[in-house]
């Protein structure tokens, strides 16, 4: 039987390439044989010997649609294949070789030869040693492999063939302790040092506590010498002797200036202005207190007597101002200011002094009845009694006078109060005051 139609469509047949053995996995000592692993395929054999060319001049084989099948062909009969005679005219001749092997219609994969057939085989042996993903398999090697079994396949490897990056083989137990590393400890704290400027601000400070202790214990001294200076030291009792004889020994414009300012010494904080329109020659005592006053300072007695008498810039009040140089001691003079004191002897409305009404001067008319506020001083330190007496200049009567301390309150809605003749008493007694203290100890100093 002829086999020319198995040769016959043979260089149509597309040739299959060889296997490519699959790129072997990266181990993984426990994942290892948990990875999928491709069936294996059988290696199909190489195509057979090509049959030779057939020689030119013979017909060519039918391609297309008009292919001879591919199948044994079918046996003559009848008496023509009996007989041996001649074969049809339809059916080539029968060829003498095999024919030549046809170029491949994909030149892009090179004919198979016997080395590529030998590594197609080794492939395959090789897969059928690789582990098996079945069931089995795992239920087999899975102790081994978690345990780190070098001797099972698959197994992760041993601590002298570990790689240097390599985990530690696992020891079976679960895992215990923070997921995350722990935070490096902290460091002990420790202070900064002190900035060179806060040594200097302290060395300052203690400076200036030095500096107030010591003034501190300065004034203390002081403090204490001025007493013993008010108790009767030599400079004390100097003073006192001179203050004596300051009513002769002063000129009449220092005790009593022509014009006194007093800043801030109104109502309210307003300034205010007198100007001296009478002084009385000095004298006695006699008939320039009322009869209680009298009696009150008897103790201490009277040496001499001088006072002046002030209007205001406004002309609408007057101010008669005294001073008393009495001839008692240090003893009596502290003596009648602590009765005065205790008593309230400077507010009794029957202890008024009486005013000076020089004629023709705006108080004219300032008499005992027009008295609105007093302000009466007994000096410790001098031998003088110093008052202050005021009233309105137009000579209207007060029914209700009152003291300096009581008219200068805040508040205070008294007829007295509301036209500032409190402040009045009170300013003026004070500059008379202060003149006297200054003139006693200045003549201290003076040579004789």
């Amino acid at each position: 039987m002829s086999t020319e139609a198995d040769f016959a469509d043979a260089h149509r047949l597309p040739r299959t390439p060889p296997p490519q053995a699959p790129a072997p996995p990266a181990e993984d000592p426990q994942t290892a044989v948990l990875r999928p692993v491709p069936p294996e395929r059988p290696a199909k054999p190489g195509p057979g010997p090509m049959p030779a060319a057939a020689p030119i001049g013979s017909a060519a084989a039918p391609t297309g649609s008009a292919a001879a099948p591919t199948g044994p062909a079918a046996a003559p009969t009848g008496p023509a294949a009996a007989a041996g005679g001649p074969p049809p005219e339809n059916i080539p001749p029968r060829p003498t070789h095999a024919p030549a092997t046809p170029p491949a219609d994909n030149p892009s994969v090179p004919p198979q030869t016997a080395t590529d057939r030998s590594a197609t085989d080794r492939s395959a042996t090789d897969r059928s040693a690789a582990p098996r993903d079945t069931a089995a398999f795992h239920l087999a090697n899975s102790g081994a492999l978690w345990n780190g079994d070098p001797k099972r396949p698959g197994a992760a490897r041993t601590e002298d063939e570990a790689a240097p990056d390599d985990l530690p083989p696992p020891t079976g137990r679960p895992l215990t302790g923070p997921l995350v590393p722990q935070p490096p400890a902290t460091p002990p704290y420790t202070p900064p040092a002190p900035a060179p400027h806060r040594s200097v601000q302290r060395t300052a400070l203690a400076a200036a506590g030095l500096v107030l202790g010591v003034g501190l214990v300065a004034g203390a001294a002081a403090g204490s010498w001025l007493a013993d200076d008010a108790d009767g030291s030599p400079a004390a009792e100097a003073v006192f002797a001179h203050g004596r004889e300051t009513w002769h020994s002063a000129p009449v414009d220092t005790l009593f200036p022509p014009t006194l300012n007093g800043l801030g010494t109104g109502p309210g904080g307003a300034d205010r202005t007198w100007v001296r329109i009478a002084v009385a020659p000095d004298s006695g005592c006699a008939d320039a207190f009322d009869p209680l006053l009298t009696k009150a300072l008897a103790p201490v007695g009277c040496n001499r007597l001088v006072r002046a008498t002030y209007v205001d810039a406004t002309r609408t009040s007057v101010i008669t101002v005294g001073a008393v140089s009495t001839k008692a001691d240090r003893t009596g003079m502290q003596d009648l200011r602590r009765r005065f004191a205790k008593e309230h002897l400077d507010t009794r409305t029957d202890l008024m002094p009486r005013p000076y009404a020089a004629k023709g001067t705006p108080a004219a008319g300032f008499g005992p009845a027009q008295r609105a506020s007093w302000s009466i001083r007994v000096l410790d330190d001098l031998p003088v009694v110093v008052y202050g007496v005021s009233g309105f200049a137009d000579g209207r009567t007060v029914d209700d006078p009152q003291p300096a301390a009581e008219a200068t309150r805040t508040g205070a809605t008294t007829a007295p109060a509301e036209a500032g003749l409190g402040h009045d008493a009170k300013a003026v007694t004070d500059r008379i005051e202060q003149t006297f203290r200054k003139q006693a100890a200045k003549g201290t100093t003076e040579p004789q």
